[in-house]
């Protein structure tokens, strides 16, 4: 596709027009197909762009309502529910799991705290047990299941990507400490995205047209294994590898046309939305949170450093250092966002979303194909480069 092909819509605000560049040159240079970036600076939309291909298969054009999954970047608005419940006082992210969940507490479960868990911390990144759309589908099987689900190491000790698996355990606990025990998709539709009034469900309705939704365009096998780090390449050759267990269930995100399984909550990674929607909920969490009444100790315990285990960030399913905390992946070395005591969370292909409080900006980038970048995508580096450059470009105040 050639640049003069690719019609840009949106607007950027004076002085963001690096990063209306930036966009185009992603779809000139960067091979994009569709996608949609939008940046929020201390509460104000500042950048709001959509362009290309919404399905490849049709032509249809990315309009200015289309919605894609972003697969693991639905972690952050899921942590966001755990937030809201945490700033009402429902849940202390220093508390054992097993003081909300008693059932937990098997198979030397009885210790781990919320603040473990929610890092990746638990030793609870696969299921031991068969899991099917059945399973998942009831909360309160799939409760028993999550109960009685054995630790692969002493939890506090590794770190290991529950990648599908922690949505399920976060839904769980948010069932016991909601008075109105809601799912986590439910909680995050009633708690954030109706007060906020933007479009992105960890449960989609019929009521939303297939017009709407972005199909997924996915990476070719080589491209996978030449884009990925080497050892981790090679180890999702194998059905026993701890990054391979991590991911079962990952299909359910989808339908086989890869637009979306309706109905259906997979909080780790079935998000649907679009980038105005994922920017808008983090510039509530970069700004003070007022409008979900977010108290400032939740706020501050957001932003601090991330607390490793005992053998420190190296992830044992990633096999790489990433930074895990609350739910969030935080700002570090391997992979910086923004400044730091930002938290955000990419996903698989390309997309992120992250709140920078120092900056005040919340964030978005989603794309339709995938790419295969593990610690930030080019194109969306791309976005995020010409965005910090204007900031520093700007008088202070």
């Amino acid at each position: 596709m050639k640049h003069s092909d690719v019609r840009i819509e949106g607007q950027v605000s004076a002085g963001f027009e690096a990063v209306r560049n930036a966009f185009a040159e992603n779809f000139a240079r960067r091979y994009e197909l569709g996608g949609a970036c939008c940046v929020y600076h201390r509460g104000e939309k500042v950048v709001d762009l959509w362009g290309g291909v919404r399905d490849r298969v049709t032509g249809g054009p990315w309009e200015e309502d289309t919605m894609v999954v972003v697969y693991s970047t639905t972690k952050g608005l899921a942590a966001m529910t755990m937030a809201i419940a945490h700033s009402r006082g429902w849940l202390d992210y220093e508390e054992r799991v097993s003081t909300y969940w008693p059932e937990f507490a098997q198979e030397g479960k009885a210790g781990i705290t919320v603040r473990q868990l929610l890092a990746h911390q638990a030793g609870l990144f696969a299921f031991d047990e068969q899991t099917d759309r059945s399973l998942i589908a009831d909360p309160d099987r799939l409760a028993v299941v999550l109960a009685r689900q054995k630790p692969a190491w002493e939890p506090g000790t590794r770190q290991g990507y529950h990648a599908i698996t922690l949505g399920y355990y976060q839904s769980e606990i948010l069932r016991r400490v909601d008075p109105r025990h809601r799912t986590l998709g439910q909680f995050f539709q009633d708690e954030v995205a109706t007060p906020l009034g933007i479009d992105f469900y960890i449960r989609l309705p019929e009521s939303i047209p297939d017009s709407r939704l972005a199909r997924i365009v996915s990476p070719s096998l080589v491209a996978r294994l030449t884009g990925f780090p080497f050892r981790l390449a090679l180890a999702t050759l194998r059905p026993r590898a701890n990054i391979v267990r991590a991911l079962a269930g990952s299909q359910l995100c989808h339908d086989r046309q890869r637009i979306y399984a309706r109905n259906f909550e997979v909080p780790s990674g079935g998000g649907v939305g679009t980038a105005r929607a994922i920017a808008r909920a983090y510039s509530e969490f970069a700004t003070g949170g007022r409008e979900l009444k977010l108290r400032t100790e939740t706020l501050s315990a957001l932003t601090a450093p991330a607390v490793p285990p005992t053998r420190g960030f190296y992830d044992e399913c990633m096999l790489a250092e990433v930074q895990f905390s609350l739910g969030f992946m935080k700002s570090s070395p391997s992979w910086p966002m923004g400044n730091e005591g930002s938290f955000g969370f990419p996903g698989a292909g390309g997309s992120l979303g992250f709140a920078d409080p120092k900056a005040g900006i919340g964030y978005a980038y989603v794309t339709n194909r995938m790419g295969t970048s593990l610690t930030g995508d080019p194109r969306d580096v791309a976005l995020r480069n010409a965005l910090y450059a204007v900031l520093r470009s700007r008088p202070p105040g």
